[in-house]
């Protein structure tokens, strides 16, 4: 392994081994790859990520089958994403976060740590319209749930903004989630937010090109959640 890290990219040789992962996992792996590295996050851009099966569960509108099953696959995905980057990058993930597209087919993977990897690169913490993407994050927020105690916002490259955000949860939604019903919550939540954001003139107008894709997911613990958005370069 050490040979082939010599000559392949980290970036490569990771999306290489995620995609194999997912395959091995779900029976079908993703037909893209992309990962982004910044500081102490990586994120993980999936596309044309649906299993057949997956598919017809689709057609029949049981979504909520799909994301239960895969939520019960990456029990066993993270540990194994968690030990690779701890070998490759030198770094113990602390939080990993993920969400599907399902009608887009796509997905996100997104990993913290709490210091930087031998692969961590300098992430763009004052990238231009930082204030003012952050303003419009929150002014959606403020829509729909609680605007979050603190937001902070890291230009992984032209094409992925990663969003962080801490102090998310109403003392109402906590107490839902303490009864087990945090998974419907997080889905009307990310629905509703998901469709705010791809709607956003606004957004679209300042990072100068349109969000194609856009992951929402939660750290209970933590009382904490990241959204990544994902752009399409203008042509």
């Amino acid at each position: 392994m050490d040979q082939l890290h010599n000559q392949q990219p980290f970036h490569q040789l990771f999306a290489s081994y995620t995609s194999k992962l997912l395959r091995d996992h779900f029976g079908k792996g993703p037909e893209s790859v992309v990962v982004s590295v910044g500081h102490t996050f990586i994120t993980i851009y999936l596309r044309n990520f649906l299993t057949p099966s997956e598919r017809i569960l689709l057609e029949q509108e049981q979504e909520d089958m799909i994301v239960q099953t895969r939520a019960n696959l990456m029990q066993a995905v993270i540990p194994e994403i968690i030990s690779y980057l701890e070998i490759m990058n030198g770094s113990k993930p602390e939080e990993v976060y993920y969400d599907w597209n399902l009608h887009k087919r796509s997905g996100m993977i997104a990993v913290v740590s709490a210091e930087a990897g031998k692969q961590g690169t300098e992430v763009n913490r004052e990238y231009p319209v930082k204030s003012e993407v952050e303003a419009e994050i929150l002014h959606i927020c403020q829509q729909i749930q609680k605007s979050p105690e603190q937001i902070d916002s890291f230009e992984l490259n032209s094409r992925t903004l990663l969003v962080v955000r801490s102090g998310v949860y109403l003392e109402l939604e906590k107490a839902l989630i303490r009864l087990g019903h945090g998974r419907l919550l997080k889905s009307v939540k990310s629905g509703l937010e998901k469709e705010c954001i791809m709607r956003s003139k606004r957004l679209n107008s300042l990072l100068h090109q349109p969000v194609s894709d856009c992951f929402i997911d939660w750290n209970d613990k933590l009382d904490k959640s990241i959204l990544l958005l994902i752009m399409n370069p203008p042509r």
